[in-house]
């Protein structure tokens, strides 16, 4: 029987090791799968590469796993905002890298990932720094930079409703990047609010198959119930 339900938050995250490439779901808070960020503090792996869409807020979720000293390197769109002061004092102290990618190219390059392709070319980027060093071609009249696909060992995300067999739907704008983050990663960790039985999913919600997700945990329950 396919039953891709874990017991506990600490056991759906206990093999995430040192030096893994780990992308975060999320748009700031929407969407972001708090409580595996706070079981993956507790474990404290070391020399993480994070790929998420911002480096987070205050003193949560991203920000605390930045903040304990998890993550040597940040893939994302918006690294600095009103409350990114623990990233800021990190990157300012040299203590973790950065590399900044326009938000419509990590999105593009997490699809290129998921789809097993090779790499993107794209005009975003082209002429300034962040093309540096990359191949540049000229396509139709209009230029373009090429971007290499991003990938994972780990993506940890968060939904609204599942089923054991790892099927997932969203709650509105949480949707974001976690469909196409559960695509690129060897190993997808979904956060849901609530289980339900085998076919009570109509089928045209469901946007991630679960062919797409290893692990599911329901973050509020204190154990696991049998529903299907």
């Amino acid at each position: 029987m396919i039953d891709k339900r874990i017991a506990t938050l600490d056991d759906a995250v206990a093999d995430i090791f040192d030096g893994a490439t780990v992308m975060v779901g999320g748009f700031g808070p929407a969407g972001q799968p708090s409580e595996l960020l706070d079981a993956l503090i507790r474990r404290r792996p070391r020399g993480l590469t994070l790929i998420s869409n911002n480096a987070g807020n205050g003193d949560y979720g991203l920000a605390a796993l930045l903040k304990a000293r998890c993550v040597k390197k940040v893939i994302c769109s918006f690294p600095r905002q009103v409350d990114s002061w623990v990233f800021d004092d990190l990157y300012r102290r040299g203590e973790v890298e950065l590399e900044l990618v326009p938000q419509g190219n990590l999105a593009a390059r997490i699809q290129a990932g998921g789809s097993g392709l090779g790499g993107i070319f794209t005009p975003t980027g082209f002429g300034t720094v962040l093309a540096e060093g990359k191949e540049t071609r000229r396509i139709d009249g209009r230029d373009y930079v090429f971007e290499l696909p991003l990938k994972a060992d780990f993506a940890l995300i968060k939904a609204l409703k599942a089923d054991r067999w790892g099927n997932l739907v969203y709650d509105k704008t949480g949707r974001n990047f976690g469909p196409i983050m559960a695509a690129a990663a060897r190993c997808t960790i979904a956060q849901v609010s609530e289980f339900v039985a085998l076919g009570e999913l109509d089928p045209e919600a469901v946007v991630t198959p679960g062919i797409f997700v290893q692990r599911l945990i329901n973050a509020s329950a204190t154990s696991l119930k049998e529903t299907a």
